[in-house]
């Protein structure tokens, strides 16, 4: 066994595809004539929450055809996008896939149900405020 194997390769390439979105952000001189990720950016939010909206739809309908004899593997072509174009939206807001592993981190071991009915309870205290 190697010792130079990441420890985790999924945060790994996570992290790699981060950087590039991050290289693309306008502040930091991405080109909208030559990136996708750059014309997403350059466009602002409406445009990658739209591709997101887009994207969600699409893992649904893959889900759907594969419940019904469809191809299987255009579930994770879809999910992949959905990734992809909601990791455009984190670097838009200054966050990273490492946030997002935090979170599930912090909220593993706790049951959903008690997750949602305690983020019910902070909605309602910080709307009485």
């Amino acid at each position: 066994m190697s010792t130079d194997a990441p420890r985790h390769p999924t945060e790994d390439a996570l992290a790699r595809l981060a950087a590039v979105i991050e290289s693309r952000l306008p502040a930091r001189g991405g080109d909208p004539d030559k990136s996708y990720v750059a014309r997403l950016l350059h466009r602002g939010p409406d445009a990658f929450l739209k591709k997101i909206g887009e994207e969600a739809t699409e893992v649904v309908m893959a889900a759907k055809d594969a419940d019904h004899g469809g191809e299987r593997t255009k579930i994770v072509n879809e999910v992949a996008d959905l990734w992809f174009h909601t990791m455009v939206a984190l670097a838009h807001y200054g966050f990273s896939p490492r946030d997002v592993v935090a979170e599930l981190e912090r909220r593993e071991g706790t049951s959903g149900i008690e997750e949602k009915a305690l983020r019910k309870a902070q909605d309602r205290e910080a709307s009485n405020d």
